[in-house]
């Protein structure tokens, strides 16, 4: 499946700049090349060359370079091609957490040509096989803890070769082999599996290519990830990001982020999954691009072990979700940290509530910026200012994007009012994989409608008010949960919050709250005082209910419609 790849149009001769320019911090361009590189593969071998020595990767105390990525990833390219006999345009997963087998898979697959699904290692034997069928995936790379799920659903996929990695893969021999041992045997954490033929990543990786092995020249709108959303219709589906779209996206993160680091390599921690696009794009490819250092987190859930990886790593920036520096800030571990060579986080894959930026600058020093995306962007387009963010705002479109708000007519509206978030730049999707229809109701003429509520304000700032079906009607008047959470969450006995609309014979839809307590002699009562100094009468919940937990995405996404 080739696609034509689909830029934003030059402005008309006289056109008036877009509002956002004028807020744009000192050393953002306005515009990056698309076309810099013919392919991601490309890309990612320049930096390989102009940074050999450099370490690229650290996981679990291990570090690789960026010449031992380049070489592994060729032998792995190699045995894709030779030995499981791929062809160009076939698709691999990656099912596997953030480990130093995720890049190398990764980037060996695009070497040879073939298109990248990322594959959830949370996923159950069902939702695996519905995933591999869809995509037509033929070769699969996963973690021996995982093995057993594939085993159950194998014969009824059109996977012809299974890749095992295993913990300690590309770890020094005896800190590889005791990695093993006790993932295996002390932690118990491999349920048996049992393959008819298979392959060990790390000896797929150190074969040595033939004489005739030589990279694959994928052209620039050719796929090279299938990444599997509910995207504006909450139907799973693949969003197919061609070579042009991840490289554009990867130079955007780049130009954004790079004049703020200074001199020093930058070192991102990288807790959320590798397998999710925002840690793909703003992690691996883009500091991949600026030569720094990805620190792997491969459980963030792990609190203890992340805290100790940040003491040692003394990481520049890092990626999260609300979630996950809410859970931060509210551990004592963390602010005995030493925060001197941190300069940022970014925040994405949900709102970042206004008490967490808060807590985060007094604990840190450093700002909590948030960002705004969308798996169909690649995923990113929108981003603060890092240095002097707008709180309460997704910031302002990246280089070479355009966002326009419109109504339900499609029609732009005025600044400062609501309306959905459309977006336009050489980072949009080339449409759903074979879902033509699918494609066509978000794609139109150019535009990605997103099937987000925002409103842009004079500067340029975009605020995301929220999802169009997450929105509640209380007679005619619309609430925006994400704006009630945030208010909320500013309540000093509340840890986290969540709102959604609930039937109600009188107003049509009421807003009820689900609130994990901070202060357990935290009552309803109180809350909704809270609530009306606040919000608007409309706005302040009707019904309150206490939790222990939110359910949670596998990267810590609040999952509103569990709650309904």
């Amino acid at each position: 499946m080739t696609l034509e790849p689909q830029s934003a149009p030059a402005p008309a001769p006289g056109a008036p700049d877009p509002i956002w320019f004028a807020s744009y911090p000192s050393g953002v361009p306005r515009s990056i090349d698309p076309d810099s590189f013919p392919s991601l593969p490309a890309m990612l071998l320049e930096t390989c060359t102009r940074n050999a020595k450099r370490s690229a990767f650290e996981c679990l105390g291990t570090r690789m370079s960026y010449d031992e990525w380049e070489r592994l990833s060729r032998g792995f390219a190699a045995f894709l091609l030779e030995e499981a006999k791929c062809r160009p345009g076939d698709r691999v997963a990656i099912m596997l957490p953030n480990l130093l087998a995720y890049p190398v898979a990764f980037f060996g697959a695009l070497r040879a040509g073939l298109t990248v699904v990322n594959v959830n290692p949370l996923y159950t034997p069902r939702e695996l096989k519905e995933q591999l069928t869809d995509s037509g995936a033929v070769v699969i790379v996963i973690m021996e803890n995982f093995a057993h799920k594939l085993e159950a659903v194998l014969a009824e996929t059109g996977i012809r070769q299974v890749v095992v990695a295993r913990l300690g893969d590309f770890m020094p021999a005896l800190k590889r082999t005791l990695f093993n041992v006790v993932n295996s045997y002390v932690r118990r954490a491999v349920p048996a599996w049992r393959f008819d033929a298979f392959a060990m990543l790390h000896e797929a990786c150190h074969r040595r290519p033939s004489e005739r092995y030589a990279d694959a020249q994928p052209g620039a709108a050719t796929p090279a990830l299938l990444q599997y959303t509910g995207g504006t219709t909450g139907v799973p589906k693949g969003a197919v990001l061609t070579h042009r779209n991840l490289v554009a996206n990867a130079l955007q993160c780049r130009a954004w982020i790079e004049p703020n680091l200074g001199d020093e390599q930058g070192r991102v921690l990288t807790p959320l999954p590798l397998y999710h696009i925002f840690s793909l794009t703003a992690n691996l490819l883009a500091f991949a691009m600026m030569g720094g250092m990805s620190v792997l987190i491969p459980d963030p859930r792990d609190l203890k072990r992340l805290i100790q990886t940040m003491r040692s790593a003394q990481v520049t920036t890092m990626t999260g979700v609300n979630t996950l520096f809410n859970a931060l800030i509210n551990t004592p571990a963390f602010a005995a940290l030493d925060f001197s060579k941190l300069s940022f986080a970014i925040g994405g894959g949900a709102a970042v509530q206004s008490a967490v930026a808060s807590r985060w600058h007094e604990i840190t020093g450093s700002e909590l910026v948030e960002g705004y995306g969308l798996s169909e962007a690649s995923p990113v387009v929108c981003i603060n200012p890092v240095r002097k963010p707008k709180i309460g705002t997704v910031g302002l479109p990246i280089s070479s994007t355009e966002v326009s708000i419109r109504d339900d007519a499609g029609k732009p509206v005025a600044i400062g009012e609501a309306g959905e978030v459309c977006v336009r730049g050489p980072q949009v999707m080339q449409g759903y994989w074979r879902r033509p229809d699918e494609t066509k109701l978000v794609l139109v003429e150019g535009w990605l409608h997103t099937g987000d509520i925002g409103a842009l304000d004079p500067h340029g700032f975009l605020k995301i008010l929220d999802r169009k079906k997450d929105m509640v009607n209380v007679s005619g008047f619309k609430v925006f949960p994400n704006e009630v959470e945030d208010v909320i969450a500013q309540h000093p006995g509340v840890l986290e919050a969540a709102v959604i609309g609930v039937p109600d014979q009188h107003t049509g839809q009421a807003v009820k709250l689900f609130v994990v307590r901070r202060d357990p002699a935290l009552d309803a009562a109180a809350l909704v005082h809270y609530a009306r100094e606040r919000l608007a009468p409309y706005k302040v919940p009707k019904a309150i209910e206490f939790v222990e937990s939110l359910p949670k995405s596998n990267i810590g996404k609040i999952i509103r419609k569990e709650l309904r």
